[in-house]
């Protein structure tokens, strides 16, 4: 029997998939989470052999998520599940250690034979997804860039932004110009659009 940690944010779409799954004759759910700080605790305590988990939940993300499994539970594989089929988020998935990366428009056979693939050991990626990563390239972004982007998404002025990230305004400004030039966007409200779309944030 496949051990299978299941993380959704919608009530109703976490309970149905988890019931679809539960169909299946090789596979159990033994846990759910509706946040991403319940999946470590979850997993740790069920030690499952599959985390299905979908990128955007409240508290540490997927992806996060993915990181802290891969280091405290190496055996679970990670199998993303997410809405958002962006290029920049299966790069991020794969460099946290997921070893599955589809999205949710298809049918739940094709979830439970690629949860079957990656227990044996296979990585599974959703094939359209892939192309468009291959293509789309790495984010030109540095790890501070990012980090100054994802502070001002909210508007925050560069003083807020500057004292949230213990960094100097002329250091933000700096973050930011480069980031503005990188993304080839005209403000920091556009770059933050265009880094959000491509999944670099």
């Amino acid at each position: 029997m496949i051990r299978i940690l299941h993380a959704e944010d919608q009530g109703m779409v976490r309970d149905a998939l988890g019931r679809l799954l539960n169909l299946e004759p090789d596979l159990e759910v033994v846990a759910q989470a509706s946040t991403g700080d319940e999946i470590l605790p979850a997993a740790l305590r069920t030690l499952p052999d599959v985390a299905l988990l979908d990128i955007e939940l409240p508290g540490l993300d997927g992806l996060n998520a993915t990181a802290a499994l891969r280091d405290a539970l190496p055996a679970c594989r990670v199998l993303i599940l997410t809405t958002f089929g962006r290029p920049g988020y299966l790069r991020r998935a794969v460099e946290a250690g997921a070893s599955g990366f589809l999205v949710k428009d298809g049918p739940v056979d094709q979830l439970a034979a690629a949860i079957r693939r990656v227990v044996a050991g296979e990585r599974v990626i959703d094939p359209a997804l892939a192309i468009s990563a291959l293509s789309a390239g790495p984010s030109p972004l540095s790890a501070r860039e990012r980090d100054v982007l994802i502070a001002a998404a909210d508007g925050a002025t560069i003083s807020d932004i500057a004292r949230r990230l213990h960094l100097s305004e002329g250091t933000v400004r700096n973050y930011l110009s480069a980031a503005i030039g990188k993304t080839g966007a005209r403000n920091r409200t556009e770059a933050t659009r265009i880094a959000t779309a491509n999944g670099w944030l």
